[in-house]
């Protein structure tokens, strides 16, 4: 059983934090369909901008199963230092730091990934945050990339220094921050990571089937996997993984019924979070990803786009489910996705 801190985790599939992506109720659902473990959205270290509606949405942990994980970003080692005391003050059991996010508003200011560029200063953020955790018996996780760019992969060292200052867990997503999220993950760094350190090291990058998963546990060694917008439209897939993991054979698609309850149950929670007006707005996002390449889905989406009620919205969303149901029961696998061009894990 993977443990951090005094937490244990009831499986090795995470779902990851991504920014617009992972509220509560994405959380709450990703947990409920399999993921052992979820990180909130990636909040401010600014303490001026803590109480906005934006950040305390992404803090809401109200009836979210624990352990309750904060992820925070920043540049200053005082403020990132507060703004895990500001979190853990209100309820978050860890505290994550991003130092993975490629976003280029974060990285002008050495945020996110732009802090594996000052490694002592990385480093700095890293001791600050885990001094102010340990009185309250919270432990601090690290998310990175492989490096800044190809030329300067230091993740390995800075690894070491993040396990040396008291760090209980790193995902590292096998890509630098020159890559963005394009060209394909390496997991080699992620090997040769795990290899060196004795803390539990996750991997992530472009995890996006069970075959895949199999694959990058086999050739990192990794304690868990990370999934992120593999998960976006198909939370459904940390129990596909977990299925064939353990019987090396593929789960049968979710019955419609099921996706069904499952998406009107998440749109439920997601306009109670965000209220009507903007709750609206927001889901179509997640619509979309849950229709993507499905038959009809293109014209479905330019209906919904108009729509501006949560009635009308679901009302809409039942309808196409309806006419997906008429040729099967299961849920339909979109076009083109039977052989993703996807590079094999040597």
């Amino acid at each position: 059983m993977l443990k951090i801190g005094s937490f244990d985790l009831p499986n090795n599939l995470f779902v990851a934090p991504m920014a617009g992506v992972t509220d509560r109720p994405f959380r709450s659902l990703s947990k409920h369909l399999g993921a052992g473990y979820a990180v909130s959205e990636m909040v401010t270290s600014r303490l001026d901008l803590m109480k906005t509606l934006k950040t305390s949405r992404r803090t809401n942990h109200e009836g979210e199963k624990g352990p309750i994980a904060v992820q925070i970003a920043g540049t200053d080692p005082l403020m990132m230092s507060q703004a895990a005391q500001y979190n853990v003050q209100r309820g978050a059991q860890i505290i994550d730091i991003n130092m993975g996010c490629p976003a280029k508003k974060v990285c002008q200011k050495w945020a996110g990934s732009g802090l594996m560029k000052d490694e002592a200063l990385a480093l700095s953020i890293i001791d600050a945050v885990v001094r102010e955790c340990e009185p309250y018996g919270v432990p601090v996780t690290l998310k990175m990339r492989t490096g800044w760019s190809e030329s300067t992969k230091n993740a390995l060292s800075l690894a070491k220094g993040a396990e040396s200052a008291g760090v209980q867990m790193i995902t590292v997503h096998g890509r630098t921050r020159e890559q963005g999220f394009g060209g394909y993950a390496e997991y080699d760094t992620i090997k040769e990571i795990k290899k060196a350190l004795s803390i539990p090291i996750v991997a992530n990058g472009d995890i996006d089937s069970p075959k895949k998963a199999k694959e990058v546990l086999a050739h990192t060694n990794a304690d868990a996997l990370m999934i992120g917008r593999a998960a976006q439209g198909k939370p459904w897939i940390f129990r596909e993984i977990a299925h064939f993991l353990k019987t090396s054979e593929a789960l049968a698609p979710p019955l419609i019924e099921e996706v069904r309850g499952l998406l009107l149950q998440h749109l439920e929670e997601h306009y109670e979070l965000y209220g009507s007006y903007i709750g609206v707005r927001s889901a179509r996002k997640h619509i979309g990803w849950y229709t993507k390449g499905l038959q009809g889905a293109a014209e479905f989406m330019r209906t919904l786009n108009t729509t501006e009620s949560t009635l009308d919205q679901m009302r809409q969303v039942n309808a196409y489910l309806d006419a997906l149901s008429v040729s099967s029961d299961r849920w339909p696998m979109p076009v083109g996705a039977e052989e993703k061009k996807m590079e094999v894990v040597a």
